[in-house]
């Protein structure tokens, strides 16, 4: 995150702190000093530019010298870091969930009997409200690393060795669906479901836009696994940044609806419907594995994997019997509104 914080700090932190937060007399007159006047600036500030990355270096502009709070300065570098996650979510976020909704989903999901009215605007408006929270209870790990209190590293010198910059992708991935695993399945427990998970269920026929629809401490509490393990292991900075992306990625993946995989060993998509229809099944964020040891693997039929019998009448009947079943067992009295009208217009419409 240091390397993202960097970038953002150059071309906009800098001078949105400086007009801010202006710096002492003594430095705002270097800005019309002319020549030499970074040079300057930079004797006399007690911040000194040192680049992130090996690979480039991005001079600081006279700005960063010009505000009160130096890029050094924690109480800044947290702020910036929880506008970095906030907006870098909702961008991520957006992009991914919109280009999904467009090109992978089936809109015909929208006629499912469980669809909720209005369910895109508010899966959307669950997941902006929770991310600016699940931003600022994230920004305290990324602070702690761009202080460098963690394990990561930029250049293999610095790493275990070269094997390790191959091996620390699936062990990131094993490690972190592990603990993910337990956290998920935490939540399900009659004590805190109701009040943290619950909102997340509320998606019975999840859309792309459901992936960050979430109590924030709920989320939070899903992610902290990412975080934890470059606490105690070592992780490339660029892979650390290549993982992040990409988990936002899979997070999407599994709520589009579109069942590639029926692989034993992955916890796609199917898997993680069936998770949210029948509830207690298919915990795993990536793998089957730990659902498999704590015996709440569920492998999904075939029928999910043909496009005709997914979105047959007999096929959703199932799913429905079998949620109604779940939903007075775990949460009582079902206060979801459901769309039945549009569900029927789509029937009427398909008979004429």
């Amino acid at each position: 995150m240091d390397i993202g914080l960097e970038i953002l700090d150059t071309y906009v932190f800098d001078y949105a702190y400086a007009a801010l937060f202006p710096a002492r007399p003594a430095l705002l007159d270097l800005k019309n000093a002319g020549a030499g006047a970074n040079a300057t600036a930079q004797a006399l500030s007690t911040w000194q530019y040192k680049p992130s990355s090996f690979l480039f270096t991005l001079p600081p502009p006279p700005a960063a010298y010009m505000s009160a709070l130096p890029r050094d300065n924690v109480f800044r570098q947290f702020f910036s870091l929880f506008l970095i996650t906030w907006f870098f979510g909702l961008f991520t976020y957006f992009l991914f969930s919109t280009l999904s909704y467009l090109f992978i989903f089936d809109k015909k999901t929208m006629e499912h009997p469980k669809y909720l009215k209005h369910q895109v605007w508010l899966e959307i408006k669950q997941a902006a409200s929770a991310m600016p929270i699940m931003s600022l209870l994230t920004a305290p790990f990324f602070l702690i690393e761009v202080l460098g209190y963690c394990r990561m590293y930029e250049h293999t010198s610095e790493g275990p060795g070269r094997w390790y910059d191959i091996a620390q992708i699936p062990f990131f991935l094993f490690f972190t669906d592990m603990f993910i695993y337990f956290i998920h399945r935490g939540l399900h427990h009659p004590l805190v479901y109701k009040r943290l998970h619950k909102p997340h269920h509320k998606w019975i026929m999840p859309t792309p836009y459901a992936s960050y629809a979430f109590h924030p401490v709920d989320g939070w509490l899903q992610s902290l696994p990412y975080h934890i393990f470059p606490l105690f292991f070592p992780l490339q900075k660029w892979a650390y940044l290549f993982l992040f992306i990409f988990i936002n990625f899979w997070t999407i993946m599994i709520h589009d609806g579109e069942y590639v995989s029926n692989n034993p060993v992955i916890n796609g998509a199917a898997c993680h419907s069936i998770h949210h229809y029948a509830f207690n099944y298919n915990y795993g964020q990536y793998f089957t594995l730990w659902d498999r040891i704590g015996g709440s693997y569920r492998e999904p039929e075939q029928d999910l994997f043909d496009k005709q019998t997914k979105m047959s009448k007999e096929t959703w009947k199932k799913q429905v019997n079998e949620m109604e079943k779940t939903v007075k067992e775990v949460e009582g009295a079902d206060d979801r509104v459901y769309d039945p009208a549009e569900a029927a217009a789509a029937e009427s419409k398909k008979r004429r």
